[in-house]
């Protein structure tokens, strides 16, 4: 398995479905919170969210200065759940619309992200409709699927046909695939830019994680 993408891979990887290429990584600390978990899912979740941010040497914090915390992860049973959240819809405008369409469409994952003036992400949402699907999921792959989800704004399309995560033969272990890895690392490359909308992007990446 190499580690290595092509231009022409990464590029795919934050071209959106309407053909815009759109990038974005998180521009402060991340202060999460989770919500629905016993104790020892939270935990699960916390840690995947501590090992992808120690893998983009990325910081983490107890709290947000500007918004206390700025990544909430939603574990729910249905979706009119959110509607009972005190005041969720002030953070997200439109909750009972985006509520609406996502039991039409009977989703079971949705996420969304809020962006500073550069473009940087500055907070999230992530809402999981534990559904007999997901609940066949073990939470370790689970919460690590999620969370590389959310540490870059990838496209909407970028893992309908292969997941970020493999697993590993000898052991059955799921990781995150090196290639991806790679990419996360080099996305958060202190000279790369917090945002991009020029698929020039693209080879700027590839050109941090070809090999030696």
């Amino acid at each position: 398995m190499t580690a290595a993408l092509s231009a022409e891979q990464i590029e795919r990887l934050f071209t959106r479905s309407d053909g815009s290429y759109m990038f974005a990584r998180w521009g402060r600390p991340i202060a999460p919170v989770v919500f629905g978990v016993d104790d020892q899912t939270l935990g699960i979740v916390k840690g995947a969210i501590e090992a992808v941010a120690t893998l983009a040497n990325h910081q983490m914090a107890e709290t947000d200065p500007e918004l206390g915390i700025n990544l909430m992860v939603f574990f729910i049973r249905d979706w009119e759940e959110l509607l009972q959240v005190p005041d969720l819809d002030r953070l997200i405008p439109d909750l009972a619309p985006l509520v609406a369409r996502l039991v039409a469409a009977d989703a079971n994952q949705y996420r969304i992200f809020r962006f500073d003036a550069a473009g940087a992400i500055k907070a999230s949402f992530v809402f999981l409709r534990m559904d007999k699907e997901l609940s066949s999921v073990p939470a370790e792959t689970l919460a690590l699927s999620q969370v590389v989800q959310t540490i870059l704004l990838w496209s909407d399309t970028a893992f309908k046909d292969a997941s970020p995560l493999a697993r590993v033969p000898e052991t059955g272990a799921v990781i995150l695939r090196p290639d991806i890895a790679s990419l996360i690392r080099a996305a958060y490359d202190s000279v790369m830019p917090v945002f991009a909308q020029d698929s020039s992007h693209a080879m700027r990446l590839a050109a941090r994680i070809m090999p030696n």
